[in-house]
């Protein structure tokens, strides 16, 4: 915003002309690198700058992509990457890091407060992929996050046990495959949005997570609603929003109580 107010009194001065004065507001907004295009202002407008889908791109494009990123001071996140992909940006930054785990690089160069409370609960181990995503995206997004893993209902007990801390949460982001019903029991344990991500995990009538991402979508528990397929992504950005949300009316809320009771006080001694 304060080089979008310069443009403006370098206009009014008439130190730029109007043909100037459009092409750097359009730099200012995104940066052209020929096939790659950075929106450089996605942090003012939705809170995260702009993430990178790295399936589809080349090394060369990556590249790019990231050092505008990078040099523009904002946090990287690049999602689905690969062993390969880390190679084509790590020279970037020595500070760059690759989850093999959530298939992310990210590179957090402004630390972002940890607030409120995600918790990502997976079924079963071979869900893990995709939790980690969106626990580590929720996570780069300002969210305190804890990891319930391998806690399907085949084996409820092992839901059960973390019952309180699933009560304690502002948002639960729920994977599983196979039948994918464990954002519905879930649902019916917190008073919170339960955020559920079918995974393309099981046999062959599970159609490549068709069959769990339908289950979600009807499930009878109100507070459930269903991301696509495998993306940990959606769901962790969609729950950091809310947490952070939830976290930000809390913080006005013990503020005007504070004010409230320094007014009191004021009024008692006075």
């Amino acid at each position: 915003m304060n080089e979008l107010k310069s443009i403006l009194k370098k206009i009014q001065a008439k130190e730029l002309t109007l043909k100037q004065a459009e092409k750097r507001v359009t730099n200012h907004f995104f940066s052209d690198t020929g096939s790659v295009k950075i929106d450089r202002n996605r942090k003012n407008r939705c809170g995260c700058a702009e993430v990178i889908y790295c399936p589809g791109k080349t090394p060369t494009q990556l590249k790019k992509a990231a050092s505008q990123i990078i040099n523009d001071g904002l946090n990287l996140m690049a999602t689905k990457a690969t062993p390969e992909d880390f190679e084509a940006i790590k020279d970037l930054d020595s500070r760059i890091e690759y989850s093999s785990t959530a298939s992310m690089i990210y590179f957090e160069q402004r630390k972002i407060q940890k607030v409120g409370k995600v918790v990502v609960v997976s079924a079963g181990s071979a869900d893990t992929k995709v939790a980690e995503e969106a626990a580590l995206t929720s996570q780069l997004n300002g969210s305190d996050v804890q990891r319930i893993y391998d806690a399907g209902v085949a084996g409820i007990h092992r839901l059960l046990y973390f019952k309180e801390d699933l009560a304690k949460a502002k948002v639960v982001v729920a994977v599983a495959g196979m039948e994918g019903a464990l954002p519905s029991v879930v649902g019916g344990l917190v008073a919170a949005p339960v955020i559920a991500v079918p995974t393309s995990v099981g046999y062959g009538a599970s159609f490549k997570g068709l069959s769990a991402m339908l289950t979600m979508l009807n499930s009878c528990a109100p507070n459930v609603s269903v991301v696509n397929i495998d993306n940990g992504f959606g769901a962790g950005y969609v729950a950091a929003l809310i947490n952070k949300q939830g976290s930000q009316t809390k913080n006005v809320k013990r503020k005007v109580k504070n004010e409230e009771a320094k007014l009191k006080n004021k009024t008692t001694n006075g």
